[in-house]
Order: C-alpha cells, then structure tokens, then sequence
C-alpha cells in the first residue's frame, strides 16, 4: 500500500471540489499561465502563499527557499524572476518573509549549523548592516521580529538589483517590488513600507544607464 494513500486521496477530493464549482477550471488553467504576481516566500510549511492570500491555482507564480532570499548568485532565484518578468509580464513581485523564521532564528545564533551557514551568512550580513539599530533594542523577541522585517527589505533591494527588473523598468514597463511580512500567530499579511516602482528609489550604485 503506497503511504502516500492519504495524500492522493485528498487530492482527488480537492480535484473534485474544483471541478464542482468551475467545471471548465483545470481546462482554462491548462491552456494558459497568466497570474499577475510573482511571490518569493519562505519555504517555511506554514506559509502556503496560494492559501494564505486566497488565490487559486495560476494566479500566483511562487518561488520559496529558506528565509526568502533573493541572492545575486542563486541561478534558481534569478530563473524564476526572468520568467516572471520576461515571459509571464507579472506586474508584482513580492518578497514575503514571516515573524518566527527558523532561518531568520538561525542566522541569530553562534552554533554551527553545516551547509546552511553559508546560507544564513547573508542573513547576518543584514544584521551587520542594521547593528545600530538592533543595539537600542533590548528585548530579544524585538530584535528577532526586526530582523525577519529587515531581512524582507533587503531582498527587496535585491530583487530590483537584477538585470530583468532594472531593464523591464528602462523599457517602461508597469512593474512594482513589495515587501510583506507573514504572522503566524494570527494570519495576518501586513505590507511594508518598502514598494519600488522606478529605478530612481533603489541605490544609485545598481543604476544603469
């Protein structure tokens, strides 16, 4: 018997409803990708993006990876960015980080951890960035919460660094980077003060002519 009996039958459960209400929705959604919004989110189990905004299937195109990094050397992340934009024309791209994250936790510690520590380095490069402000903060959950913001502004940055997205923009393309954080506790998704819209918000050192 396979053990993944439970999984297959919820799925078909799930087909099923879908189809009840929209008896044409697996025919449209097969002939066409279309969604609006590329989401860059934690890989974290409790985050489903889909769910946790309410949208269904092809209409929000998701890439996820531990603590929601956009790395100017991670050819996975730069791939799903390029189709986004150059392909798919998404209007949005949303870097979504969440209060509790285990990576952002991790990167606050001083044990080792292996492989990920050179992933977690980044994070840490962010609170290197930031330590000012986290040295009048004296509570540490404070602090924890911050750095999972901060670390959403950071990759913000990033994502509007590339090469795609700077050069969809000289082409005046309509295209906005979002930056939000998750809560857990509470479900709730609350934007941050952090949208880019125009190469004129981000440094001057990521410029081009």
């Amino acid at each position: 018997m396979s053990e993944l009996k439970h999984l297959l039958a919820k799925n078909r459960a799930w087909a099923a409803g879908i189809k009840q209400e929209d008896p044409d929705f697996f025919k449209k959604l097969f002939a066409q990708q279309a969604p609006e919004y590329l989401w860059i989110g934690c890989a974290d189990s409790r985050v489903p993006a889909n769910q946790i905004v309410g949208m269904l299937p092809g209409e929000l195109f998701v890439h996820r990876n531990i603590a929601n990094m956009v790395i100017h050397s991670d050819l996975n992340c730069l791939s799903v960015i390029q189709y986004a934009v150059e392909v798919l024309a998404v209007k949005h791209i949303i870097v979504c980080g969440h209060y509790g994250c285990g990576g952002v936790k991790a990167a606050m510690e001083t044990e080792e951890h292996g492989l990920i520590d050179n992933w977690l380095g980044h994070i840490r490069d962010v609170y290197r960035f930031h330590r000012q402000e986290f040295y009048v903060l004296q509570d540490a959950e404070e602090r924890f919460d911050r750095l999972c913001e901060l670390n959403v502004i950071e990759q913000v940055g990033n994502v509007c660094s590339t090469t795609f997205v700077k050069q969809a923009w000289k082409s005046g393309r309509q295209l906005s980077v979002h930056g939000c954080i998750y809560s857990i506790k509470d479900g709730i998704l609350t934007e941050l003060d952090v949208t880019i819209t125009g190469p004129e918000q981000i440094s001057s050192i990521y410029r081009q002519k």
